[in-house]
C-alpha cells in the first residue's frame, strides 16, 4: 500500500461488486416504488422534450427553404417555448419527488447504520475508533444521497440520447453509424478509469474519517491536553492527519483530472469527423441542411451524458464508496451472539460460571476454565492486581463480550438464550468513571426508567444523607450537569450514577468502583447509596475502597484469571495469603486504625523533635 498503508482500513470493511451494491441500494428504494415510477415517467417526458428540440429546429431549417419563413419561424418559437416549459415543469416536479424519496432513503439508511453501530458489543468499540463510525453514519450517507441525485440527471440525458438515436437512424443510417461507433470507445475509456477512481475515492474517504476521529478524540480529551500543556502536540497530530488527507485527495484529484480531458478529446474528434462527413453529404445532396444540423446538434446530446458521467465520476465513485462503507457497517457481524430471544422473568440473581474461557484476542487470554457461583442476593467483591480479570467477569455477566468456551447461567438459564434488551433491563451497571449525558441531574437519574416521577426521585435522593447532597447542587435535581457531567465533581457524578441504578431497581448490580479521591462526607454518602443497592440485589463490585470490601458477603481474590482465595475480610486476613498482601499494599491506609496509628506516630515524632531542639 505504501503511502496509504496507515489509512486504517477497518477489519469489518469489505469490497462489494457493482451488482451487490445495486441490489443493496435497491432494497432501500423498493418501498418507494410508486414515486420512482412517477419519477421515471417524468424523466421520459423530460427526455422527450429535450430530444424534440433539435428535431424541431432541424425540420424547421428545411421548411424555411420551401415554406413561408415568417410562419415557420413563429411556429418554431412556440414549439421551442413549449418544449422549454414542459422540460422545466417536469424537471421541477421530478426534482421535488427525488428529494422526497432520497430524504426518506437516507433517513432509513442512516437509521440502520446508527442501529447497527448501537447494537455492536463493546469489543467493537475497543477495536474501532468511534470517530470513523460517526463519519460513516453522517458523511457517507450524505455522499450516497448526492450520487443518487446525479444518477437521475444523467439517466434523463441518456434517455434523450436514445430517442435521438431512433430519429437519426431514420434520417441516414451511415451518419448515424458514425455517431454510434464513438459510444463504445467513450464507454470503454470511462470504464477503464472506474476501478482506479473507486480505489482512490475510498482512500480519500478513509483519510477524511481519520481526520474526524482525530478531531473527536482531541475535543473529548481537551481538558487532559490542557492540563499537561499538550496543545502543540494535539495540533501536531491533527495537522499530520489533515495533511495526509490533503495529499490523498490531491492524488485523487490528479487521477480524476485525467478522465474528462481524455473523453473530451475523443468527443472532439468524433464531432470533427461528423461535421466533415455531414457537410460532404449535404454537398452531394444525400441529406438536407436541416438533417445535417440535427446530426451535429445531436452529438452533444449523445456525448454529453458520457462526458458528464465522467466529469462527475468523483461524486459517483464517492457515492459508491460511501455505499460500500455504510453497508459494511450495517452488515458487520456482532461478536455477542444470542442462541435464543427468551424474555426472562424477574431474576433472582443466581449466577454461575462453568468452565468459562475468555480472551480478548488470540494472544490475550483472560479467563481459563473459570468457575464461580454467586448466590441470589449475595454481595461479592472482586479484588486483585490489574489484569487479574475483575472487569472481564463483570462484562461477561452483562453480555458486553462473548466468551469462547464454557457456560454462564443466570437463574439456571444459559445467558446466551436471553433477549438482551429484556435481560439488561434487570441489570444496574455503574462504570469506574460514571458517564452523564447533557441535561439535568433528574434527566440523568431518570435515564434508566423514564417513567419515574420527580416525587419518586426526590424520595430516593433523601434516603442518602437525608438529601444533603442535593444542597451542594445549585438548582437541586434541575441542575445542568454539562457535557459528560463536567459541571459536577467526581463524587457528585458517582452519586447521580448510583441514583440512576437505584431508581431502576435492578436484580443484579455491577459496580466498577471509582478510585478518585473524594472528601469524607461524600464518601459517607456514596456508602449509604451503595448500602441501599447491596441490600436489595445480587451485587458484583470491583472494589477499590476498603469500606466496600468489608461490606461484601464474600471477597473473591483473583490472579491471572483464576480464583486463588475467597472468604470474608477477617478470614482472609487471618490466612495471611494474597489478600493480606493486597490489603497491606492498597487498602490498609484507608482504615481508621491505620489513620489513628499514623496520627499517633506523627505526634510522637513531633515530640521527639521538640525535645531535641530544647537546650
Amino acid at each position: 500500500m505504501g503511502f496509504f498503508s496507515n489509512l486504517d482500513v477497518q477489519a469489518y470493511d469489505r469490497q462489494y461488486s457493482d451488482r451487490e451494491l445495486i441490489l443493496g441500494m435497491g432494497a432501500y428504494f423498493r418501498p418507494h416504488l410508486r414515486r420512482l415510477l412517477l419519477i421515471s415517467a417524468l424523466l421520459a417526458l423530460i427526455a422527450l422534450a429535450g430530444a424534440a428540440l433539435p428535431i424541431i429546429v432541424g425540420r424547421g431549417v428545411d421548411l424555411i427553404q420551401v415554406t413561408d419563413a415568417t410562419l415557420v419561424t413563429a411556429l418554431l418559437f412556440l414549439a421551442v417555448l413549449a418544449s422549454g416549459v414542459i422540460s422545466w415543469g417536469a424537471n421541477w416536479w421530478r426534482r421535488r419527488l427525488t428529494a422526497r424519496v432520497l430524504g426518506d432513503v437516507v433517513l432509513t439508511l442512516r437509521t440502520d447504520a446508527f442501529r447497527a453501530a448501537v447494537e455492536q458489543d463493546l469489543s467493537f468499540y475497543d477495536q474501532f475508533a468511534s470517530g470513523r463510525i460517526v463519519s460513516r453514519i453522517t458523511s457517507d450517507t450524505k455522499d450516497f444521497g448526492d450520487v443518487v441525485t446525479l444518477v437521475t440527471d444523467v439517466t434523463s440525458q441518456f434517455a434523450q440520447a436514445l430517442i435521438l438515436a431512433a430519429v437519426l437512424l431514420t434520417i441516414d443510417w451511415r451518419l448515424a453509424l458514425m455517431v454510434f461507433l464513438f459510444l463504445p470507445i467513450l464507454f470503454l475509456t470511462a470504464s477503464g478509469f472506474r476501478r482506479v477512481m473507486r480505489q482512490v475515492t475510498r482512500r480519500g474517504m478513509q483519510a477524511m474519517a481519520k481526520v474526524n476521529a482525530t478531531i473527536k478524540e482531541t475535543i473529548a480529551g481537551i481538558s487532559v491536553a490542557k492540563n499537561y500543556r499538550q496543545e502543540e502536540a494535539i495540533y501536531g497530530e491533527f495537522e499530520a492527519a489533515n495533511w495526509q488527507s490533503y495529499r490523498v485527495n490531491v492524488q485523487r484529484g490528479m487521477v480524476l483530472s485525467l478522465v474528462f480531458p481524455a473523453l473530451n478529446a475523443l468527443g472532439g474528434l468524433g464531432t470533427a469527423l461528423i461535421v466533415y462527413a455531414g457537410g460532404m453529404s449535404v454537398v452531394q445532396g444525400i441529406v438536407t441542411a436541416g438533417a445535417w444540423y440535427l446530426f451535429v446538434s445531436s452529438l452533444d446530446r449523445f456525448f454529453f451524458p458520457i462526458l458528464n458521467l465522467a466529469a462527475f465520476s468523483a461524486q459517483v465513485q464517492a457515492g459508491l464508496a460511501a455505499a460500500e462503507r455504510i453497508f459494511a457497517l450495517i452488515q458487520a457481524e456482532p461478536s455477542v451472539i444470542q442462541t435464543d430471544n427468551r424474555i426472562p422473568g424477574p431474576l433472582q440473581g443466581d449466577i454461575r460460571f462453568e468452565n468459562v474461557c475468555f480472551r480478548y484476542s488470540e494472544q490475550e487470554e483472560v479467563l481459563r476454565d473459570f468457575n464461580l457461583h454467586i448466590r441470589p442476593g449475595e454481595s461479592i467483591a472482586l479484588v486483585g492486581h490489574t489484569g487479574a480479570g475483575k472487569t472481564s467477569i463483570a462484562r461477561l455477566i452483562a453480555r458486553f463480550y462473548e466468551f469462547q468456551e464454557g457456560r454462564i447461567l443466570v437463574d439456571g438459564q444459559d445467558i446466551r438464550t436471553f433477549d438482551l434488551t429484556a435481560y439488561r433491563r434487570q441489570l444496574g451497571i455503574v462504570s469506574q468513571v460514571p458517564f452523564l449525558f447533557s441535561g439535568t441531574v433528574a434527566d440523568n437519574i431518570r435515564y434508566a426508567r423514564p417513567e419515574a416521577t420527580d416525587e419518586e426521585i426526590m424520595a430516593m435522593a433523601r434516603q442518602i444523607g437525608d438529601g444533603e447532597w442535593l444542597e451542594t447542587l445549585p438548582r437541586g435535581l434541575e441542575t445542568e450537569v454539562g457535557e459528560r457531567g463536567n459541571r459536577l465533581s467526581m463524587g457528585q457524578r458517582q452519586l447521580v450514577a448510583l441514583m440512576r441504578v437505584l431508581v431502576q431497581n435492578p436484580a443484579i448490580f455491577i459496580l466498577d468502583e471509582a478510585t478518585a479521591s473524594i472528601d469524607p462526607f461524600t464518601e459517607w454518602q456514596i456508602q449509604q447509596a451503595l448500602h441501599l443497592l447491596l441490600s436489595r440485589t445480587t451485587s458484583i463490585v470491583i472494589a477499590h475502597r476498603l469500606s466496600t470490601v468489608k461490606a461484601a458477603d464474600r471477597i473473591i481474590v483473583l490472579r491471572q484469571g483464576q480464583i486463588i482465595e475467597e472468604g470474608d475480610h477477617e478470614s482472609l486476613m487471618a490466612s495471611g495469603g494474597h489478600y493480606a498482601t493486597l490489603y497491606n499494599t492498597y487498602f490498609r491506609h484507608q482504615s481508621l486504625a491505620y489513620v489513628e496509628e499514623a496520627r499517633k506516630l506523627a505526634l510522637q515524632e513531633q515530640g521527639s523533635f521538640i525535645q531535641q531542639q530544647t537546650p
